[in-house]
């Protein structure tokens, strides 16, 4: 059974009819004011001084799991979503993106994902797993970029000449990290 055709079983029409008008204002509102009262209507918790880039979405079915800590940064038409309905079933997750954060344009944030406080995530990525503070990542899926934090126990490895990861982290042809 697909779970998307009976969506009115989840959530009320009206409300996310109303949700709907306040997502199409956050999203194209010429003031970042008129856009985190947008979202504050949505009932998503915005920080102070938080930037929610033009065309950013958050989710319209239930945004009441957003979380925007205090300066944190949406880019440009970028996605937060706490749900996703599959053929049998459907599942939310909370989206919590930590103070001073930074998400990219066009970035696609999944349901029950947290991006710690001063992470960054990349123009374009798609982050499936949470983001420690201060980490970098990007990519499809996204993945840990330079010396930041490590998502969800992986190891990112530096790139060798050939251009594929190397898992021992030396730079150099040799593997002793000389040229």
């Amino acid at each position: 059974m697909n779970s998307l055709r009976y969506w009115t079983d989840a959530k009320p029409v009206w409300r996310v009819a109303l949700n709907y008008v306040l997502v199409w204002i956050a999203r194209v509102a010429p003031s970042l004011r008129a856009r985190n009262w947008a979202l504050r209507r949505l009932g998503v918790t915005v920080g102070e001084g938080v930037s929610w880039g033009l065309e950013a979405t958050p989710d319209v079915f239930w945004p009441e799991l957003i979380t925007l800590g205090d300066h944190a940064v949406v880019g440009y038409d970028s996605v937060l979503l706490c749900h996703e309905f599959l053929q049998d079933e459907y599942r939310t997750g909370e989206v919590v993106v930590g103070e001073r954060a930074m998400i990219g344009a066009k970035a696609v944030i999944l349901p029950g994902v947290t991006i710690g406080a001063g992470a960054q995530v990349a123009a374009n990525s798609l982050v499936t797993r949470d983001v420690p503070p201060n980490a970098t990542v990007a990519g499809v899926p996204a993945r840990p970029m330079g010396g930041g934090g490590v998502v969800d126990g992986g190891r990112g490895g530096e790139t060798g000449e050939s251009g594929e990861a190397r898992a021992d982290g030396e730079h150099g042809a040799d593997g002793d990290g000389t040229r």
